[in-house]
């Protein structure tokens, strides 16, 4: 098994890319994007889609995909991070019901570009699966499922039992919640596939260039400065790396495993045949996906954060890491235990204080900035990346209306009360989960303190 190396999906397309030559000195553009994820990309995507003649560079410290947009899970879903309430309490109902709505055509959104630029990155719609498997795990989505059918255009569906195990045969399994507004992808092929796409549109993407702090009208970076009316901060979980952006949103680890192809008699046994995403209603969730040359991929939580907001570069995850994700996928299928792992990788996402996704630009500084998506940024980056296009081009648009426009989070505390509290939610997540496995009916109240440090 092979233990880091970025991740398995880079490893599946032939290894990680050769670099795109650096910043080749003092730039000036018209927009400058740092970070070359999918927020940048589709950023750069729809403003030379809506001018083609203004000049965008995108700035890379390694290469275009090498964050959580080659890591990830790959779940093209409409989750509306950090919870609709937020929305209600801030803004008023219709606008949670318009982010939602957004969310659910976004996901429409990246299968058709996908279609009509040609990228091919194994998406299938078989929608999104988040099971029970414990009674106070029930509780919790039975509560959900009441709330999001209280709601338009969340179109779930509550499923017993029997009805979840049909679908993926999780061992346990005692009710689940299924909706239509999410696909599963290949993460790597659809960044290689977006990075591509963009150049060949007349983005240059500067690679090898570590941008060192952004400034109004400037990014200075190892290679140069660059000057440009615009400047947009598409960092994500490396936005610590930045000059004065220390605090300004978490670098949360996230870790995975895949196995190699699993036999036809396995499958069999599993079900998974419409390919949906599959989660948990654990507090420390898992995740995981059924691969295009049927391997499961399942990811989840290991060391959640590293002190002083330190930034994983190569993928490596912990021992221990693994072998708790190897237990669980074991525990949620028994016939996967003869099956060996491939590849085991982590990677960072951008936790923002109040756990809530943003996007903005400041007319004043010229400086926009979207993340903090809390792990559910494959979808979230193209509705970002259309919304900063309307926001650099000055546009008025229902995109540039929505709830989680201009939003700001207080900054994350100074160590070692980060470190601290961080663990010490993670510790209680866990330890709440321990304690509902022997079957208490009800929420731990381990995790509600959890969550109420955490500010959820």
């Amino acid at each position: 098994m092979i233990n880091g190396g970025v991740s398995w999906w880079w490893r599946d397309i032939g290894g990680t890319p050769a670099p795109r030559a650096p910043l080749p000195g003092d730039l000036a553009l018209d927009v400058c994007i740092v970070g070359a994820g999918y927020t940048g990309l589709w950023t750069a995507y729809y403003l030379k889609r809506a001018q083609p003649d203004l000049r965008v560079g995108v700035i890379e410290q390694s290469f275009a995909g090498f964050g959580a947009s080659g890591r990830n899970g790959g779940w093209l879903t409409n989750s509306v991070t950090g919870g609709r309430e937020q929305y209600v309490a801030r803004h008023g109902r219709d606008a949670a019901i318009a982010q939602q709505r957004a969310l659910n055509d976004t996901v429409r959104e990246v299968i058709e570009v996908a279609r009509s630029e040609g990228i091919d990155a194994d998406i299938v719609r078989g929608g999104e699966l988040e099971i029970a498997r414990t009674p106070a795990q029930l509780a919790r989505l039975r509560k959900t499922a009441a709330e999001d059918l209280a709601w338009p255009h969340t179109d779930v569906q509550e499923l017993d039992a029997a009805a979840t195990r049909s679908r993926i045969d999780v061992v346990g399994a005692v009710g689940g919640i299924w909706h239509p507004h999410c696909a599963r992808i290949h993460p790597a092929k659809l960044a290689a596939g977006l990075a591509e796409t963009v150049e060949t549109a007349g983005v240059r993407i500067f690679e090898q260039t570590t941008a060192r702090s952004i400034e109004p009208g400037r990014v200075e970076t190892d290679r140069g400065t660059v000057r440009a009316d615009a400047v947009i901060r598409a960092t994500e979980g490396f936005t610590a790396n930045l000059r004065d952006e220390h605090r300004t949103w978490l670098p949360m680890n996230s870790s995975m495993i895949v196995t190699e192809p699993l036999p036809a008699g396995v499958w069999d046994a599993i079900g998974w045949s419409r390919r949906e995403t599959l989660g948990d209603f654990a507090h420390v969730y898992m995740y995981a996906q059924r691969t295009a040359d049927d391997r499961i991929a399942f990811g989840g939580r290991g060391v959640p954060y590293r002190y002083g907001s330190r930034v994983d570069t190569n993928g490596r995850t912990q021992e221990r890491t693994i072998r708790s994700l190897t237990g669980l996928l074991h525990d949620f299928f028994p016939a996967t235990r003869g099956v060996p792992l491939a590849h085991a990788w982590a990677g960072v996402l951008g936790v923002p204080r109040d756990w809530s996704a943003t996007v903005g630009f400041d007319l004043q500084t010229g400086i926009g900035w979207a993340g903090g998506y809390v792990g559910t940024g494959v979808t979230a980056t193209n509705l970002a990346g259309r919304t900063l296009a309307d926001l650099v081009l000055r546009r008025d648009t229902d995109l540039t209306r929505l709830p989680w426009v201009d939003h700001r989070a207080k900054r994350w505390e100074i160590e070692p009360l980060r470190w601290t509290a961080v663990n010490a939610i993670y510790a209680a997540y866990r330890g709440a989960d321990r304690l509902e496995s022997l079957g208490a009916g009800r929420t731990s109240g381990l995790a509600k303190l959890a969550d109420l440090i955490a500010g959820r």
